[in-house]
């Protein structure tokens, strides 16, 4: 069995075609994907220079990963910088948004989770731990 058979590793490969440009930037929703549960949700996410992300809040906690390039988070109009390797999280009910003022794309992975997704997680998995 080769490792692009196993059973218990499923790879999504990167999808930088598939990007839809949606909420002021390039995205991709990388969860929920078929065949996959998970407690969470999130998505593969492109500032290109110039981008500024819709300006929102919701009730669930949200992480964005920050891969490639440079931006400002902004979070209830204080702004921080934000660059490869770092990591932002957001609590539940604060405005948030993403600035690129820099001239090469900003790349990074959100994640978003709650108690609704955590409930919905294990009532289709049965899985309590």
């Amino acid at each position: 069995m080769t490792d692009q058979e196993r059973p218990d590793v499923d790879i999504r490969a990167a999808e930088p075609d598939h990007l839809l440009r949606e909420h002021g930037l390039d995205l991709r929703l990388l969860y929920p994907w078929p065949g996959l549960q998970s407690p969470f949700r999130g998505a593969w996410c492109v500032l290109r220079p110039g981008d500024v992300s819709e300006a929102h809040a919701h009730h669930e906690r949200e992480m964005f990963i920050a891969m490639a390039g440079r931006a400002e988070v902004v979070c209830d109009g204080l702004r921080r910088p934000l660059a490869a390797g770092d990591i932002a999280l957001m609590k539940g009910g604060i405005e948030h948004h993403i600035v690129n003022d820099h001239d090469e794309d900003f790349s990074y992975y959100a994640i978003w989770w709650g108690r609704s997704m955590s409930a919905e997680f294990l009532a289709a998995t049965g899985d309590a731990t």
